[in-house]
């Protein structure tokens, strides 16, 4: 009896890193036919570095600057290995450049059923919010909010700094990153501050 033993594809699991900043999950590795109980090889043999539980990156790649966020997207993953973490509120206008707020921790949405067996990472802030589609941009193996949904949620919070946020705003119209479509849309949810209102109200 012939029996079909899957052997690991180097280029498959290099391929899905490599849209990741080096990160791959334990499934995807498996999916790249790495058994799991040669995962401890290639962390003793220097090939990958274990980052976190079920999540390593290949040790030649080249180290990004925004490879964190990343990793704790890929963290967020739920059972289907998709990431349900979105990168919000002070984060998302920091990584656009819209704000000189530099907040020390990653601000991320997730799902309302969100949830871990494990305590959430330190370097994380969680909110749970259901998002819209029209309201996630895809980046570079992670995701974030847009620009609106951003300013709205940072002004719904109490660390909102509404000289911050008036700055998010300015320059969010000025650069195109934020519509006139999209501020109706955020009118249109009573949530809103009336402070808020009354920024986004101006012609």
């Amino acid at each position: 009896m012939h029996v079909d033993i899957a052997r690991p594809d180097q280029e498959r699991l290099f391929a899905t890193a490599e849209g990741q900043a080096g990160y791959f999950t334990m499934a995807q590795a498996a999916d790249a036919g790495f058994a799991r109980s040669t995962h401890s090889y290639h962390v003793k043999a220097g090939n990958w570095i274990r980052e976190h539980r079920g999540i390593y990156r290949l040790r030649w790649f080249p180290v990004g600057e925004r490879d964190q966020l990343v990793l704790w997207s890929l963290w967020s993953r739920g059972i289907d290995g998709v990431p349900q973490g979105v990168y919000s509120h002070a984060t998302a206008l920091r990584l656009r450049e819209l704000s000189d707020a530099n907040p020390a921790k990653l601000h991320m949405t997730v799902p309302p059923a969100f949830r871990r067996n494990s305590l959430v990472p330190p370097p994380l802030v969680l909110h749970k919010a259901r998002l819209q589609p029209w309201e996630i941009v895809a980046g570079p193996g992670y995701a974030t909010t847009t620009v609106i949904r951003a300013i709205t949620d940072l002004a719904q919070s109490a660390s909102g700094d509404r000289d911050i946020i008036a700055q998010a705003v300015r320059e969010g119209l000025r650069r195109g990153l934020v519509t006139r479509d999209e501020i109706k849309r955020a009118l249109a949810c009573p949530a809103v501050p009336a402070w808020l209102r009354e920024l986004l109200e101006k012609p």
